[in-house]
C-alpha cells in the first residue's frame, strides 16, 4: 500500500539516527534521500539497496539554476513512486522539517491525494547546537530566523534572549541560484543588529560535526567582524544575549509577586 514517510538521520553520520527511522530505511520499497557527503550517502545505501540520491537535482557546476526548481523536482521524484503505488521513505540529514521544505511539499501532497504520509523527527543542527557550546536556551529563551527572512522582513530580536540566524553564508541573498552572499551584504546585516547590538559584542559561528572523528566549529568573533568571516553553507550565526532578562513588575504585581521571588 502506497505511503511516504521522510526521516530525520540526524547530523552525526549513523550515530544520531533512531531506532525507527533506520527500520523505514531498511523496509522501504524504495527510498529518496538527501546525505550532506558521500560517507553519510554509503550508509543509507548500506541498509537499503533501492536508494534515490536527491542530490542529483542541484544545479551541475557552471550552471544557474533556482533552487525552487530544484526542490519542485526532488518533491515530483518522490511522488511519482508514492503515486505508482510503492511504500517511499524520504532519507534527510538532521531533521526532516528543520530548513527542508521537500518533505512538507510531499506529504502535503500526498495527504491532498489522501494517502498515508507523516514524518519522523531527527536530530538537528540547533540541537547539537546547544549540546556544543554548553547553552540552555531554557534559561533565557531564543529567537531563531532564516538569515534572509531576518534581513528582509521587519522581525525585532530580544537582546534579552539567544538569537539564532541559519544559513548566514546565504544572508541577503533572494535570487535561489547562489550559495554564497556577498561581503556587503553581510555588512547590511551588522548594521540591522547594531540597532539591538554593539558592534564590540562577541557572536559565535557554528557548524555542526558531520562525523564521529571531527569535532564541531566554534569561532568566536566581535559582530562587527562578521563580514570578513570565514562562513561555508552551514554556518550558523548565535548572538548571545547583550542584556539581562528584564522583570515584568505589572504581571509580577499582579501575581502578587516581586523581583525577589525571582532570585
Amino acid at each position: 500500500m502506497a505511503s511516504l514517510v521522510c526521516v530525520g538521520t540526524g547530523i552525526g553520520l549513523a550515530g544520531q539516527i533512531s531506532v525507527r527511522a533506520k527500520s523505514y530505511i531498511e523496509n522501504a520499497e524504495l527510498v529518496f534521500s538527501l546525505m550532506p557527503d558521500g560517507f553519510a550517502q554509503r550508509y543509507v545505501e548500506g541498509l537499503n539497496s533501492n536508494v534515490v540520491d536527491l542530490q542529483q537535482f542541484y544545479a551541475r557546476e557552471y550552471e544557474i539554476k533556482s533552487r525552487r526548481v530544484t526542490y519542485e523536482q526532488m518533491t515530483q521524484a518522490m511522488m511519482e513512486a508514492v503515486m505508482a503505488g510503492k511504500r517511499v521513505v524520504g532519507a534527510f540529514y538532521g531533521h526532516p522539517g528543520v530548513f527542508s521544505c521537500v518533505p512538507h511539499m510531499a506529504i502535503r501532497r500526498c495527504k491532498a491525494a489522501g494517502i498515508d504520509a507523516w514524518m519522523e523527527p531527527g536530530i538537528s543542527a540547533e540541537d547539537c547546537l546547544w549540546a556544543d557550546l554548553g547553552i540552555d536556551p531554557g534559561q533565557c529563551g531564543h529567537q531563531s530566523f532564516e538569515a534572509s527572512q531576518f534581513m528582509f522582513f521587519r522581525h525585532r530580536p530580544d537582546p534579552c534572549s539567544h538569537l539564532l540566524l541559519w544559513q548566514i553564508a546565504l544572508a541577503g541573498e533572494h535570487t535561489l541560484t547562489r550559495f554564497h552572499t556577498s561581503r556587503d551584504r553581510l555588512k547590511v546585516l551588522v548594521k540591522q543588529l547594531c540597532e539591538w547590538y554593539p558592534l564590540d559584542h562577541e557572536v559565535v559561528l557554528y557548524e555542526a560535526a558531520f562525523l564521529p572523528v571531527h569535532e564541531p566549529q566554534i569561532c568566536r568573533v566581535k559582530l562587527q567582524d562578521l563580514p570578513d568571516a570565514q562562513l561555508t553553507p552551514v554556518t550558523t550565526l548565535l548572538v548571545p544575549p547583550v542584556r539581562k532578562l528584564e522583570h515584568n513588575t505589572e504581571v509580577l504585581a499582579m501575581l502578587g509577586l516581586t523581583a525577589a521571588d525571582l532570585a
